[in-house]
């Protein structure tokens, strides 16, 4: 029989097994998953862009010196 796969939880770094049985997972708990969607929401995290191009109506904007 194999190893479970073991995850740290991204918020506290707790281990947590990977499967059916850990549903919140890779977080270790409910609290640690709001607590991370909490800081993608007060934009503590983000996926770097250029926020300029990243507009809705970018094309509308002056073409960038570069």
């Amino acid at each position: 029989m194999s190893q479970p796969t073991i995850v740290e939880c991204p918020t506290c770094g707790a281990p947590v097994e990977w499967g059916p049985q850990s549903p919140n997972r890779p977080f270790c708990s409910e609290r640690c998953k709001l607590i991370d969607l909490g800081a993608w929401a007060a934009e503590e995290h983000a996926i770097p862009g250029n926020p300029q191009e990243d507009e809705l109506f970018s094309e509308n904007l002056p073409p960038r010196a570069h």
